[in-house]
């Protein structure tokens, strides 16, 4: 509290005269500083930026210098990356003085670059010998903590060590080999109509494109997809199997549902002895008969551990497909219809959606959540 009553007075007294005002009111002070050197470069006497920028250098040096002694004080790993960012708070707000003649004049500002260096080179050393003592252990959670923590080490000093040797291991260690089953088709069909039709299709829809497009995206994460079929081919021992269960799917039969409604134009029927257009209202009564349905489905999907026979993930995600068509007669003076009203009297059949048409609409919706389900499982 102490550190905060200089910028405090300061800021009554600036806030007295007027002056400086947006700079010192605004909660961020660092992009305060920042734009106000900006309107420094601009104009070297605005008054504004004048009176802010050294109330500023001096709130925000006090407050980053309070949260980095705060901050050593911690045992927590991620306490390095707290102090890093702080001191890049600092070194930012020193850089953009010491480049603006104008706000040089003003302030004297301190280089934290060598403190910066310091701190970075220390989390390395942090995150190097925490990364160490997962390597090489069993198990992928083991890998990818290890090369999350290399990762850090090498993110901070680029060539630390040989963080960047061992990272490249670790993600190795921690690929898996992912078995991706056909659908398992246990949906009930109200509509019986449709048969089995579509079955073919749900496999090729779900495991072949997931292996397709997720495979294309392997540099992404540490993960190896195969079909069961590619699988037993290449004689690939899977880490995790994923089944695809469709469910409770209903495409109920159409409902049919008639209303009417009045319609009415006006119509030009001649003109009057001046020329005048004369108009006359027509009227007719259109009946529609709409059908339509919804249809709704689940597909669950199961990532499973074979070594330790746990569930990595378990999902069901459900969507609907909505159906409608209409058609249209009418009563009266077809004069008073519009093409709207036209195009439902011209649409004399109904053609509902086959099976494979109900599925396209309905996989569209599940699968990109199916996709982004699985990447997030295997994803580091």
């Amino acid at each position: 509290m102490k550190r905060l009553i200089p910028f405090i007075l300061a800021l009554a007294v600036l806030s007295s005269c007027g002056s400086s005002k947006n700079y010192l009111e605004r909660s961020d002070a660092d992009k305060a500083l920042q734009d106000a050197v900006k309107k420094l470069n601009k104009n070297n006497s605005d008054e504004n930026a004048s009176q802010a920028l050294p109330v500023l250098y001096r709130a925000i040096t006090e407050n980053h210098l309070a949260k980095i002694k705060s901050f050593e004080t911690s045992e927590e790993l991620n306490r390095w990356d707290k102090i890093i960012n702080e001191y890049e708070y600092l070194q930012n707000a020193y850089e953009a003085i010491v480049n603006s003649s104008a706000s040089f004049k003003l302030v004297d500002p301190k280089s934290y670059s060598t403190a910066l260096l310091e701190t970075k080179q220390a989390a390395a050393e942090a995150y190097y010998v925490y990364a160490n003592s997962f390597y090489d252990q069993p198990g992928r959670e083991n890998a990818k903590k290890a090369y999350t923590n290399f990762k850090k080490s090498e993110r901070y000093i680029p060539g630390y060590k040989d963080a960047k040797l061992n990272m490249d291991r670790a993600y190795e260690q921690g690929i898996v080999n992912v078995v991706i089953n056909p659908v398992e088709d246990n949906s009930f069909f109200f509509n019986s109509g449709w048969g089995n039709s579509g079955y073919n299709y749900s496999n090729e829809y779900f495991q072949q494109t997931l292996v397709r497009e997720l495979g294309n995206n392997s540099n992404r994460y540490p993960a190896r997809f195969y079909t069961d079929w590619q699988a037993r081919r290449d004689n690939i021992k899977p880490d995790w199997v994923i089944d695809l269960r469709l469910a409770n799917m209903n495409i109920p039969y159409p409902l049919t549902n008639s209303y009417s409604r009045n319609v009415n134009a006006q119509i030009q029927t001649g003109t009057d002895t001046s020329g005048k257009a004369i108009y006359n209202t027509v009227y007719a009564t259109l009946n529609v008969t709409r059908m339509s349905f919804t249809a709704r489905a689940d597909m669950e999907v199961n990532i499973k551990d074979i070594a330790t026979g746990k569930n990595v993930s378990y999902r069901s995600f459900r969507d609907d497909y909505r159906w409608e068509q209409e058609k249209g007669s009418y009563t009266g003076d077809s004069r008073a219809l519009s093409n709207r009203d036209w195009q439902l009297i011209n649409n004399s059949s109904y053609y509902a959606p086959r099976k494979e048409d109900v599925l396209n609409e309905l996989y569209r919706k599940i699968y990109p959540q199916v996709k982004n389900n699985i990447s997030y499982a295997v994803d580091w």
